[in-house]
């Protein structure tokens, strides 16, 4: 097939036809992994796409979780990668939560499930000062624990606008983390991510703002499973990994980095929390599995043609990677479109579908290869390349 290229030309592209098929483990994995999950607008619903709630698709949304889950994966649910704040609103993202806890505990693997806790219910004016962010946080946060999930307290716009220093985080995180009934998860989240992050933990100097959120580590060391962190550096990951509390886990947010950073340095390792272990799911399961066998060639060998497919995916804008996560759970059949929430699917060009397709090839990502030149023929097609 013709597929087109950056430097503006269409070049023949032939598939390799040897595609890791998705399975369970077959043995204990030795670091924990969620993968981060889109979700799909039902693209039958009558509805305008840019105002007001997504008409959510929950038929193929909830169908994608299952194949995680399958393949011996967890899942962090209603974070960035669900179009939180973009798109997709609290009262869906309850709806959500609700639904995925209801499947997830009748799952035969009975899967780990966190779920994203933030202040978004309300518009950032009228959180004008901490106890009106810790009511909004408390209010998400129980409904996760009454829905039987594990609390992610994700990084809030509306504490960032509040411009406060090292001790009024400290302050409102501490009141969080003390509040919830089991051990919550953190989340660290880079502007490249969220431009409105910028400065959040009351510093913009990254070091300044790692001592920051390590003090409040520190002092509720015993009610903090862990930090995700996505930095997209490997060394300041590192070390701020060293400083952490025994006990304490780190969750690797870093979708370029990921593979030396789970791995370790022999002392210490990273977890995973990735929006990109949604896309690569079989090469992550496997690839987990044969370090767990103590395989670390293999480990290698199926998680490194995934790192040209996630920077591929997560290029600057970077907010606009679920558009390509979404796009290989299409081409996978593991969902029957990729209409995204505020039309999505459009925030990202044919050329960099047609990267994603050779370099998921390349990766062997793409499990249904017949169908999957199926469909990039259809999105061809529907851009005038036939």
């Amino acid at each position: 097939m013709l597929l087109p290229t950056y430097q503006g030309t269409l070049e023949e592209f032939r598939m390799s036809n040897d595609p890791l098929q998705p399975r369970a483990p077959r043995t204990a994995l030795t670091r924990t992994a969620f993968a981060a999950a889109h979700v799909v607008s039902d693209p039958m619903q009558d509805r305008d796409p840019w105002v007001g709630r997504p008409a959510v698709d929950w038929d193929n949304t909830l169908r994608f979780r299952h194949t995680l889950w399958d393949q011996g994966l967890g899942l962090a649910e209603a974070m960035d990668t669900a179009q939180r704040g973009m798109g997709v609103d609290w009262l869906t993202a309850k709806e959500l939560i609700e639904r995925t806890m209801v499947e997830a505990k009748a799952h035969p693997l009975k899967p780990r499930v966190a779920c994203g806790a933030g202040a978004d219910q309300f518009d950032i004016a009228d959180l004008s000062s901490e106890d009106a962010i810790i009511a909004a946080y408390t209010e998400q946060m129980e409904a996760i624990e009454a829905a039987g999930g594990q609390i992610i307290i994700m990084a809030s716009r509306a504490m960032a606008a509040l411009r406060g220093d090292p001790e009024v985080y400290a302050r409102v995180y501490g009141r969080l983390i003390e509040q919830a009934s089991s051990p919550v998860i953190l989340h660290w989240l880079g502007d490249m991510f969220d431009q409105a992050l910028k400065g959040y933990w009351g510093a913009d100097d990254l070091n300044r703002a790692a001592d920051s959120v390590l003090d409040i580590i520190n002092t509720h060391a015993d009610k903090i499973d862990g930090i995700k962190i996505s930095l997209l550096e490997q060394s300041r990951e590192e070390a701020f990994r060293a400083r952490l509390p025994d006990g304490v886990r780190l969750y690797t947010g870093d979708d370029f980095n990921y593979a030396a950073l789970i791995e370790g340095d022999g002392t210490r390792y990273s977890h995973a929390l990735l929006g990109i272990f949604a896309a690569i799911a079989p090469a992550a399961s496997q690839a987990l599995e044969a370090m767990a066998e103590g395989d670390i060639q293999t480990y290698h060998a199926l998680l490194g043609p995934t790192v040209p497919l996630s920077r591929e995916i997560f290029k600057s804008p970077t907010q606009f990677y679920k558009a390509g996560i979404a796009f290989l759970a299409w081409l996978n059949g593991a969902q029957e479109h990729f209409v995204m929430p505020n039309g999505f699917q459009s925030s990202r060009e044919i050329v960099h579908y047609a990267e994603v397709f050779r370099l998921a090839d390349s990766a062997r990502l793409l499990s249904q290869p017949e169908l999957a030149q199926h469909r990039m023929g259809v999105l061809l097609a529907l851009h005038g390349i036939s």
